[in-house]
């Protein structure tokens, strides 16, 4: 073979060893390139931010997610105010059920003009009362003001509940309604029927008529200026200074 011969066959052989070698280099660059692709995608669906996913899908802001506190810090806090949270509202609940479940205590009890009933008077609220009227153990009926002062005709025993929580009774002294009656303290009280157990009694002093009193199936009381009335179910009317 001549040298010239040898010296193309050389450089045949140099041409495809180093396209081989192109080729494997090549190969190396489309793995690494692809393998650094995998490495980068993310699983379909992942956030970019753990701190959304572990608080509960509730995003942070750019400057929480570039604070120096480790992601699960802002979660954390948010969690621990979210609990103390809780609880304080839970105790305060609590106090308030407690406060309005709290029960009435007795204010005093009074004897009243039978010399045998008392009237056991508890303080509900702001001009709210409740009085208990009591012989021999039993209650016998229950007077209560609720924004109005209220009354009972007691077998002939006259009692009033006021606003501010005072009872007083009288024994007699009641009026048989319909008609028209001087009262005590200048008083005139018109009686009036108007329904089954429901009379209505216009209470009139020199200025006209000052108050209505109306049953609707249980007694009434008024303090008219230190007068206490009381008006039954049955249309009797009574008044005591």
């Amino acid at each position: 073979m001549s040298s010239s011969t040898t010296v193309r066959t050389f450089r045949r052989r140099t041409l495809r060893v180093a396209a081989a070698a192109l080729t494997a280099a090549a190969a190396l660059t489309l793995t690494a390139c692809s393998d650094s692709d995998a490495a980068g995608t993310k699983p379909p669906g992942q956030s970019d931010t753990g701190v959304s996913a572990e608080s509960g899908g509730t995003g942070s802001s750019p400057k929480a997610q570039g604070s120096d506190a480790p992601p699960s810090a802002p979660a954390k806090a948010d969690t621990e105010a979210g609990a103390a949270g809780k609880q304080s509202g839970k105790q305060s609940g609590s106090g308030h059920a407690a406060e309005g479940g709290k029960a009435a205590s007795t204010v005093r009890t009074q004897r009243l003009a039978d010399g045998i009933s008392t009237a056991e008077i508890t303080k509900l609220g702001d001009q709210h009362y409740r009085a208990k009227i009591v012989a021999r153990g039993s209650v016998l009926a229950t007077l209560e003001t609720k924004g109005h002062d209220d009354g009972l005709d007691a077998n002939d025993m006259f009692v009033t509940l006021t606003l501010d929580g005072q009872v007083h009774s009288w024994m007699g002294g009641g009026h048989q309604g319909p008609g028209t009656f001087k009262l005590a303290g200048g008083w005139t009280a018109k009686v009036t029927k108007v329904g089954e157990l429901k009379y209505r009694a216009q209470i009139i002093g020199h200025d006209g008529v000052a108050a209505t009193l109306e049953t609707n199936g249980h007694d009434v009381g008024l303090n008219a200026n230190g007068i206490y009335i009381v008006l039954s179910s049955g249309g009797v009317i009574s008044a005591h200074a």
